[in-house]
């Protein structure tokens, strides 16, 4: 039996996680994380469960405690300066 069209269980786990690295330069829209919870919004980016770049700029990660003291990353875009 062939299974036609979407992803199997075993190849959407590779699927999930974080899509860019530290300093890397993203454009507005871009998607940066895919379900997870040890990710948070912080400045120019949006969504809960997968981030997305609200403008150009240089990806670049804090870690900080949660209220339950586990440790989190907050993913945040430095904004490209205009000349």
């Amino acid at each position: 039996m062939v299974k036609v069209g979407g992803l199997t269980s075993k190849f959407y786990r590779e699927t999930k996680g974080l899509k860019v690295s530290g300093g890397q330069s993203v454009k507005a829209g871009t998607l940066l994380t895919r379900e997870g919870h040890k990710w948070q919004p912080g400045l120019n980016v949006t969504g809960k469960m997968h981030l997305v770049a609200v403008c150009d700029g240089e990806v670049h990660f804090t870690k900080k405690k949660n209220k339950y003291n586990k440790q989190i990353t907050i993913i945040n875009i430095r904004p490209v300066e205009e000349k």
